[in-house]
């Protein structure tokens, strides 16, 4: 029997368990699991002492492409995504301009091609304005969801009010992605803070009831239309209990920074670099956190990368954008809580892989089985190593983890057969394209 690619002797992290044994690799797809020894391949990979994943899933980026090139464009955010592990990530819809009709969804899926590292799905934002389109924009190839901003964004995307949001979730019927604060008590509570404060202001402002009356508020209406809601980068305690009653019509999201970092330290010691919508809080919150990942109330982790150029982060707060830099580091940082115990590398896989493909209908991904996509991530689980700036893809530069010392590393990154990640090095052309949805 030929292959295009064979992976030796890994340990592959399955749906049904991890075992050992070799992966045969045909037309850019899985062909075999257990390849017997005879077995030929244009290529092979010695994967013995390494961890096979199905390819891990980002599924909250921004590349802000269009926008900036000198903070962060299509190919090189990818291009920092395959050196984290990541061989599939969404691109939210908030650039210059923003991904809100069919036009720009067709610029941007031919704008993809040649370009991107990894495959990409398109989240399409969801407007006040372009409500009645919503139906057909979720169905465009390569849209895994509409975004909705339900706060905390310009004007011109932002849905805040109920009657604009019931509308919105009447439109269409697949899965529906909310950043969940509450716009109203945002605007008031702005005038109790004064520029120039410090950092950890901004969790102060941006408390945790902005948030959770954001989310009841989210809920009431998902109850009422009976459209499923997926909330991303839950950050409170509140928020976490309330949602386990809600399972029906919402899965959820939370952030490996949410996961990892605690406030207030977080922004003494960061300054602007820990500064995020919603916020980094304090320990009751990230405790709550793992909590909600280790009873099954998290579906998916994700980096929410929204990277900001390195003097603007350095303004005094509020000035600094909110965003932080994250899908380089995400498996690393994630790995290394698998090395303290805080999760199983099978809890991993499910968060990155199969979550993301269950909640968002991705297909093809999410699990090495026969017939699926071959995009693997391979990990080396005792690697220690330190995260360093210099290792940062994106042209910004930075990450708010930079110095942190991590145990679990991807080693390398497969993307439909073709290696495009080996030990640090990013190897031939871009290959990436758009994921397919069910509609």
């Amino acid at each position: 029997m030929h292959y295009d690619l064979l992976i030796r002797g890994g340990t592959c992290v399955t749906p049904w368990g991890s075992d050992t044994m070799d992966v045969g690799v045909r037309d850019g797809r899985i062909a075999a699991l257990g390849v017997p020894a005879g077995a030929t391949a244009e290529a092979v990979i010695d994967a013995a002492g390494l961890h096979v994943l199905p390819g891990l899933i980002d599924s909250h980026v921004h590349l802000r492409d269009p926008g900036d090139p000198a903070v962060e464009t299509i190919e090189t955010g990818t291009r920092a995504a395959i050196l984290g592990g990541i061989a599939t990530l969404f691109d939210m819809p908030n650039t210059v301009p923003p991904v809100a009709d069919a036009g720009r969804v067709a610029w941007k899926r031919d704008y993809v091609a040649g370009r991107s590292w990894c495959d990409i799905g398109l989240y399409v934002a969801g407007t006040k304005t372009n409500i009645d389109a919503l139906a057909a924009l979720e169905r465009e190839a390569g849209v895994c969801a509409v975004k909705v901003f339900a706060g905390s964004s310009t004007a011109a995307l932002m849905i805040e009010d109920d009657a604009h949001l019931e509308r919105a979730m009447r439109a269409g019927h697949r899965r529906m992605a909310f950043h969940s604060e509450d716009e109203y008590r945002l605007q008031a509570r702005k005038a109790l803070f004064s520029r120039g404060q410090p950092y950890r202001t901004h969790m102060a402002w941006r408390d945790p009831e902005c948030a959770f009356l954001g989310t009841r508020r989210l809920m009431a209406l998902a109850r009422r239309t009976g459209r499923a809601t997926h909330i991303l980068h839950v950050s409170t305690a509140e928020e976490l209990a309330y949602l386990r009653d809600f399972r029906d019509v919402a899965t959820v999201e939370v952030l490996v920074n949410h996961l990892t970092q605690v406030a207030p330290e977080c922004y003494d010691t960061l300054g602007g670099f820990g500064v995020m919508n919603p916020p980094i809080r304090d320990a009751r919150h990230r405790a709550a956190a793992w909590a909600a990942l280790r009873d099954g109330t998290v579906d998916t982790v994700g980096s929410d990368h929204a990277p900001h150029a390195r003097a603007a982060k350095a303004q005094p707060w509020p000035d600094c954008p909110a965003g932080l830099t994250g899908v380089q580091t995400l498996v690393p940082v994630m790995l290394d809580h698998v090395a303290a115990g805080r999760l199983s590398l099978a809890r991993l896989v499910d968060l990155m892989a199969a979550g993301p493909a269950r909640v968002y209908g991705l297909l093809g991904k999410g699990r090495i089985a026969a017939g699926y996509d071959a995009d693997f991530t391979l990990v080396d689980l005792k690697a220690h190593r330190r995260i360093e700036e210099s290792w940062i893809a994106s042209p910004c530069g930075w990450t708010p983890f930079a110095g942190l010392e991590v145990t679990g590393w991807p080693v390398a990154t497969i993307v439909r057969g073709t290696p495009v990640m080996r030990d640090d090095a990013v190897l031939g052309e871009p290959v990436g394209r758009l994921a397919r949805f069910a509609a």
